[in-house]
């Protein structure tokens, strides 16, 4: 047993020794492996560095000689700018040459003409010298003769001529102003007979009536309504009297006011067309009749502009113009009548040879205050120059407006011709009535006295002024005080009107209570 331990230690003391000797056998086999690839590196390297070297001196010898090129090029460059700047001297030296030259001719020319002038301004002088002596001679001779010196023969002459003259003149500046004034009213009347010619427009005066179609007499029935509820509501609503009488298939509407009738006549059209006439339907129509007729007004403004050309008013003067539509004077229709002024004022400021455009816009604003004399208070004029003033229209507008009626005088040749085409347009055949106006008017005051006191909430004059139906407001007056409030109405109307006949004062109390079912 112990001989078998000895023999496997002894067996792997030899494997370690075996193992030792190897591992030392092929580790000097490596290092001579090592050197040798060293020296090969070595070798290779250096090899390398001599290339390099040999390299980079044929770089530094090719280096060199371009740049002796680039240096020798450069010189020959400049040697050859240097040439032709030489040459462009040497002939720029030729040319002041020349030039000095022809300078010292010049100067030489000028001194010897210096001299000829100088020679004849002396002549000239001696000569000038003579003269004066001679005049002086005559002079003296002359006093002699006359008896009078210089300044006092002087005096007469200037003395004489002047009177005849002066005379003269004014001979000239009479028969001057006598042509003038001939040739400036023939050429007045033919600048306004040319312009009354040139301007084609209606003639008709407003009515106070409109006249609504119908499709059968059965719906004349229908539109009284119950107990007549039908045609009172509509009445009431609109304050245009409807006259329902024999005529056939048409209902007359009757209104001094031209806004009431046109929506009266618009709600009553659209409710024979719906076919559905009751109270509350009749409400609903006369509303959306108010503002159809309030479109309507913008369109008659915008139809105006259009027609005279004039453009540049603000939105709300345009309507303001449109209003005109539903206004009239004298029977007139005051927009039409503006819109013919405008047209006239045009034509003649072309025949005098001034601003146009300006002209017509004067023409067509002059009344533009009418649009509001049924709400405010005050002339007509005065409330167009404010209007005018609101939208910041121009001096020249502003006066021709304040002098269309005379009101101011006329500082302007564009209120002049404001004024003669007012005049044209109001003085035409057939284009006012009178007894319109009043009528109007006295329906218009009707209407005031009424308003004028507490309670009253609309006030409408139908029956052609012999009838004034008034709603006053529940809450303010009681039934009790109708009684009493008409008959101060009465009392108002009798010492403040005149009028044929009699008026009915209407007074109408009515409460309402509206919901809706959802």
């Amino acid at each position: 047993m112990q001989t078998i331990i000895t023999a496997v230690v002894a067996a792997i003391l030899g494997a370690s020794a075996g193992a030792a000797g190897g591992w030392f056998v092929h580790k000097k086999v490596k290092d001579d492996k090592d050197r040798e690839t060293i020296g090969s590196a070595e070798e290779r390297a250096k090899h390398i560095i001599e290339e390099g070297e040999h390299t980079a001196e044929n770089k530094k010898k090719e280096a060199l000689i371009e740049a002796k090129e680039e240096i020798l090029r450069q010189r020959n460059e400049s040697e050859r700018e240097i040439k032709d700047r030489r040459s462009e001297l040497s002939r720029l030296e030729a040319r002041v040459s020349k030039k000095e030259e022809q300078i010292d001719r010049k100067l030489e020319s000028l001194e010897h003409k210096d001299e000829q002038l100088n020679k004849k301004l002396k002549e000239c002088s001696d000569t000038r010298e003579e003269i004066e002596q001679i005049k002086a001679k005559h002079l003296e001779t002359l006093e002699k003769i006359a008896g009078l010196t210089a300044e006092e023969a002087k005096a007469q002459i200037v003395e004489r001529i002047d009177a005849d003259v002066k005379h003269e003149t004014a001979q000239r500046l009479v028969e001057y102003e006598q042509q003038f004034k001939e040739e400036a009213d023939i050429r007045a009347k033919n600048i306004l007979s040319l312009a009354i010619q040139r301007c084609a427009t209606e003639t008709v005066a407003e009515t106070t009536v409109s006249v609504v179609s119908l499709p059968s007499d059965e719906m004349k029935g229908r539109i009284i309504g119950r107990e007549g509820r039908n045609i009172h509501a509509i009445e009431a609503m609109t304050g245009v009297d409807l006259i329902i009488d024999d005529t056939p298939e048409a209902i007359t509407l009757s209104s001094f006011d031209p806004v009431r009738r046109e929506v009266a006549r618009i709600a009553l059209e659209k409710l024979i067309a719906d076919g559905r006439i009751h109270p509350a339907r009749i409400e609903e129509m006369v509303e959306k009749a108010r503002r159809d007729v309030e479109a309507m007004i913008k369109q008659a403004g915008e139809r105006a502009t259009f027609e005279t050309g004039i453009h540049g008013l603000s939105v709300d003067l345009i309507k303001l113009l449109g209003r005109l539509r539903f206004r009239t004077s004298y029977g007139q229709n005051v927009l039409d009548h503006s819109i013919e002024v405008s047209l006239l004022s045009g034509m003649i400021a072309d025949e005098i040879g001034v601003d146009n455009t300006l002209a017509k816009r004067a023409g067509l604003l002059h009344d533009i205050g009418k649009a509001l004399t049924q709400e405010i208070e005050g002339s007509h004029v005065q409330l167009g120059v404010d209007i005018a003033k609101k939208f910041k229209e121009s001096r020249d507008v502003i006066h021709a407006i304040e002098a269309h009626h005379g009101d101011v005088e006329p500082q302007t040749i564009t209120a002049v011709i404001v004024q003669a085409a007012d005049a044209i347009s109001a003085a035409r055949p057939g284009a006012r009535r009178e007894d319109l106006e009043n009528y109007i008017k006295r329906l218009q005051k009707l209407e005031e006295i009424t308003y004028s006191f507490p309670g009253v909430e609309k006030a409408y004059a139908i029956q052609a002024g012999r009838e004034v139906r008034i709603a006053v407001k529940p809450e303010i007056v009681s039934d009790e005080q109708m009684v009493v409030i008409a008959r101060d109405i009465v009392k108002k109307i009798e010492s403040e009107l005149q009028y044929p006949g009699q008026i009915k004062v209407h007074l109408i109390r009515e409460s309402r209570a509206i919901d809706y079912a959802k």
